[in-house]
């Protein structure tokens, strides 16, 4: 049935009268319903947000507990020296584990106590730490990636990164960090690349230390999640948690397009809403973790695909009919090239964080990454500070890795990664450090497989990704991880954000400008940095 709204209806000017229905419960879509509270001035009571999964988050996850083992699927990079609309609003959310301030103020002062300098973040085959002071480059690394670097987005189109750098180029040791520490293969997309090298040019003369990313004091769940939806509920907004939007009804009026009708399913019934004429609808399109699967210690998780989720297919029946809301193809069709798997360990007791704190020399939480070059899967992993869960109990360690080649056989395991239980991990983890296998005793390792982890780095043409207020669009908006912002780089909490914010100011009419992207890369300092790094020597 159909659920008209009898509440007063939008007035001209008087943003507090319209109504707003979020699809999907990520991020992206926790900003918007922000955005619109605090500075569009709607009520929260006139915000329903629709999320399928039991709990609000969306790829920011963090479950499970010190008895079951831990889970994280993965956290984000994060740094404050961009990220302009992330901490623009975390400025204005109350922590929830530091008295009296802003999520934004305790994640400053927790980073000045946990300073992040990483002594380890390559390891070779033999189990020891390489030189990473030189980036590895040849000349003929330095002009190709300039070249790519200065090249128009035109030019580079739907091409891949192997496209332009040549196969040497992929064995230096920037390659490594590089890829590992933002999570690109090869046949990416040669136009993320290279916004990634500009929005990130201030962490190329630091990204062997990592001395530029900076953590929450928990998991990105309970740190940056749970505070935001707490001030949510707290404005009174309405979260409807395993609901599945199904449908939307388009009508169509001189020339511009509006949802009027959200189908639902909740409870194993039929729903629907009818959209107010001056109501809004933001849609997360698309998510890198849809079709998601954990194993066991026992088990290795199921292979998903979208058929077993159904988590792309609105957005493919939207886009149907409708380029100027994207092409959901050019994302979801080659799991191959988009899936990696990632892995979370509950330690009962303290063997293994003693002994890589003392092969890294590296405290837990002012590491980062410390990745296995020589590793047939690509395996890193990172200890973060202590207690990483809000409610990790004193006695129990946890710690995160992940892999970006699952097909291959392992080192020490005759598997691939994706036929491999949590003990199979740890057993190939072992090899690697020349640890004894019982330095993981009573040990709890839950992989997760994602096969569309990086499904937003795939090669796509401009027209791929929809403007966060599509060319048409009357009434709604996308806020995801699959919009097109220019200069800015997906796999990011800020991307959505930054897309969240556009399309809040642009359906309000807000007239304030979205924080502007910082280019560091415009620096002279910035670019003189870098170009002394990418000549250092190898004292290999």
């Amino acid at each position: 049935m159909i659920r008209e709204d009898s509440s007063a209806r939008f007035v001209a000017g008087r943003g507090a009268d319209r109504k707003a229905y979020l699809v999907g419960g990520g991020i992206g879509s926790l900003a918007a319903a922000a955005f619109m509270i605090r500075d569009g001035g709607v009520p929260g009571r006139n915000i329903t947000i629709y999320e399928a999964m039991p709990v609000l988050g969306g790829s920011l996850d963090g479950g499970g507990n010190a008895v079951a083992g831990y889970t994280l699927r993965g956290g984000r990079m994060l740094t404050t020296d961009n990220y302009e609309c992330t901490w623009g609003l975390f400025k204005s959310i109350t922590s929830l584990s530091s008295a009296g301030k802003s999520v934004f103020e305790e994640t400053i002062e927790f980073n000045a106590r946990n300073v992040s300098h990483s002594q380890a973040r390559l390891v070779d085959r033999n189990g020891a730490k390489i030189d990473v002071t030189s980036m590895g480059f040849s000349m003929q690394d330095r002009i190709e990636l300039v070249r790519l670097s200065e090249a128009d987005e035109d030019a580079l189109g739907a091409s891949r990164i192997t496209d332009w750098l040549s196969p040497p180029f992929f064995e230096t040791k920037f390659w490594f960090m590089w890829s590992t520490t933002f999570a690109f293969q090869p046949w990416h997309s040669a136009v993320e690349f290279k916004r990634y090298l500009h929005r990130f040019m201030l962490e190329f003369s630091r990204i062997e230390t990592l001395a530029g990313v900076k953590r929450t004091v928990f998991n990105q769940f309970d740190s940056l999640v749970q505070p935001l939806k707490s001030w949510l509920v707290d404005q009174g907004v309405n979260v409807l948690t395993g609901c599945t939007v199904t449908d939307f009804g388009l009508k169509t009026e001189k020339g511009l397009t509006a949802i009027n009708v959200v189908h639902y399913t909740i409870g194993g019934e039929s729903e629907a809403v009818a959209v107010g004429e001056h109501d809004l609808v933001f849609f997360q399109n698309g998510s890198m973790t849809d079709s998601s699967s954990f194993g066991s210690m026992t088990s290795a998780p199921k292979r998903l695909t979208k058929n077993d989720s159904q988590g792309w297919a609105l957005w493919e029946r939207l886009a149907d009919g409708h380029p100027e809301f994207g092409n959901p193809a050019a994302f979801n069709t080659s799991i191959a090239e988009s899936c990696w798997e990632s892995f979370t360990v509950t330690l009962k007791n303290s063997v293994f964080f003693d002994r890589m704190e003392g092969f890294t020399g590296n405290k837990a939480g002012t590491g980062g990454l410390v990745t296995f070059k020589d590793s047939a899967w690509l395996m890193s992993v990172v200890l973060a500070h202590q207690p990483h869960f809000a409610n990790q109990p004193p006695d129990v360690q946890v710690f995160w890795g992940y892999a970006l080649h699952l097909e291959r056989i392992g080192d020490f395991v005759p598997k691939s990664m994706s036929d491999c239980t949590g003990n199979d991990i740890l057993q190939e983890l072992c090899g690697h450090l020349n640890f004894d296998l019982d330095t993981f005793t009573s040990a709890i390792c839950i992989p997760c497989r994602m096969p569309y982890i990086t499904s937003m780095f795939m090669p796509r043409a401009l027209s791929d990704r929809p403007l966060p207020v599509p060319i048409g669009s009357k009434n709604f908006a996308f806020v995801s991880q699959f919009v097109e912002i220019p200069g800015d780089v997906v796999f990011t909490v800020e991307y959505s954000f930054r897309a969240a914010q556009m399309a809040v100011y642009e359906l309000l009419g807000i007239e304030r400008e979205v924080p502007p992207i910082l280019h560091h890369d415009r620096s002279i300092k910035v670019k003189l940095d870098a170009l002394i790094k990418a000549q250092v020597k190898s004292t290999d």
